[in-house]
C-alpha cells in the first residue's frame, strides 16, 4: 500500500528574516527573489510531499532559521508533531486503518 507523502507548511516568517531566506533558498533551491517571496506568502507549503522524514528536516531547518513551520499529512491535512503518541483520535482518511495513520501515531524522534 502507498504511504502518503508529508509536506511542510511555513506557517510564519519569525524575526530572523534574512536567515529564513537562506533556508528556504537551502531546502527548495528557489532563487533569492523567489525564496523572499515565499517567505512574505506564509502561510505557504514550501515542499511538495515527500518522505515523513525529509519533511520533518526540512521544518527543522526552517526552525533554526527562526520560522516557524509544520509538516502535513497530504491524505489527512493533518499536523504531525515531533512527539510520541497519538495526535488525533479522528479516523485517517487515507486508505489505511487509523493505528498505521503517521499522522494519528507518529513515530518518535530525537
Amino acid at each position: 500500500m502507498e504511504e502518503p507523502g508529508f509536506r511542510v507548511l511555513l506557517t510564519e516568517s519569525g524575526d530572523q528574516k534574512t536567515e529564513a531566506i537562506r533556508a528556504i533558498r537551502t531546502v527548495t533551491g528557489l532563487s533569492l527573489w523567489n525564496s523572499k517571496l515565499l517567505l512574505e506568502s506564509a502561510p505557504v507549503a514550501v515542499t511538495e510531499p515527500d518522505w515523513l522524514e525529509a519533511a520533518q528536516e526540512t521544518a527543522r531547518a526552517l526552525e533554526a532559521a527562526g520560522a516557524h513551520a509544520a509538516v502535513l499529512c497530504d491524505w489527512c491535512d493533518r499536523t504531525i508533531t515531533r512527539v510520541a503518541g497519538p495526535l488525533d483520535p479522528a479516523p485517517c482518511s487515507g486508505p489505511w486503518p487509523p493505528e498505521a495513520c503517521r499522522a494519528s501515531y507518529p513515530p518518535a524522534t530525537n
